[in-house]
């Protein structure tokens, strides 16, 4: 759900393709499993760390649309 937020963001147009939101996308999946294994001893599931990741961001991005007053 983050990727083509983020991708819409990076690219600075008001649509976001389908490309772009996927390399996004793989990307944020590649991050979160790089975090995974190197920041913790034990074994942590890839998508716990995306989603942790990607939450975060959503819940900024809320957070900011909310205080700005946007729809």
């Amino acid at each position: 759900l983050a990727a083509p937020q983020l991708a819409r963001r990076l690219t600075r147009e008001p649509g976001t393709g389908a490309g772009t939101a996927a390399l996004t996308g793989a990307l944020i999946l590649v991050a979160g499993d790089a975090l995974a294994r190197q920041a913790f001893p034990a074994e942590l599931p890839t998508g716990v760390a995306t989603a942790a990741v990607g939450g975060v961001y959503l819940g900024w991005l809320l957070s900011r649309r909310w205080r700005t007053g946007k729809r």
